[in-house]
């Protein structure tokens, strides 16, 4: 066989032609798609969360430097309801409890000591009002909810050190809150015990 008879056959075998494997590129192409779409999501998720989370919530009242101090005797706050300060040896039991008389103050704030949030609500808010901010603090775990006489608001959330008012259970601002301070990064003792304590008004 000549030269040129060769090389004709070799050029027509099938196993020598080079082709352009589409399948193998358009799987790749794909995957890569998939990947860069997953990734933006994520980012624009991430973004979207921190930028809702990061803003302070409307209306917040903060205070530093509160007192930590066990007491035996009552203690005068300096914001009602208050918001930490020094409080009873023993804490107001918060494992998503409600009460339907008011809590001793020096109880509750050791509570908020250990991370949970306190509703407090003025005495004839709407019945509809208290079934919403019943509910949450059942589904909500180091929460406890209780009348405050002289609310000078129909609703106030505090924990250690925060605090804000609002008109009505649909507010916003209600799960903000216990979202951010729930066990928050302002707690003393996140964590620390909220059952097995006080268990009455």
């Amino acid at each position: 066989m000549s030269k040129s008879a060769r090389n004709r056959v070799q050029r027509n075998n099938a196993l020598t032609e080079r082709t352009v494997p589409w399948g193998g590129i358009a799987f790749f192409t794909v995957i890569g798609v998939v990947a860069i779409v997953a990734i933006a999501y994520a980012f624009m998720q991430t973004r979207s969360s921190a930028s809702s989370s990061s803003g302070p919530i409307d209306g917040l009242v903060q205070k530093d430097g509160l007192s930590r101090d066990h007491v035996t005797t009552p203690v005068t706050y300096d914001t009602t309801p208050p918001m930490g300060g020094a409080h009873d040896a023993m804490w107001q039991n918060c494992d998503g409890r409600v009460y339907d008389q008011p809590l001793r103050n020096e109880n509750a704030v050791h509570s908020l000591e250990h991370g949970a949030v306190w509703i407090t609500y003025r005495p004839g808010l709407a019945a509809d009002q208290l079934g919403k901010l019943k509910a949450k603090v059942e589904d909500t775990d180091y929460t406890l909810m209780s009348p405050f006489p002289t609310l000078d608001a129909p609703i106030a959330l505090s924990a250690w050190g925060k605090q804000i008012k609002v008109q009505d259970a649909s507010d916003g601002r209600v799960d903000a809150f216990l979202k951010a301070y729930v066990k928050g990064p302002q707690t003393p003792e996140p964590g620390a015990a909220c059952t097995g304590a006080k268990d009455t008004p």
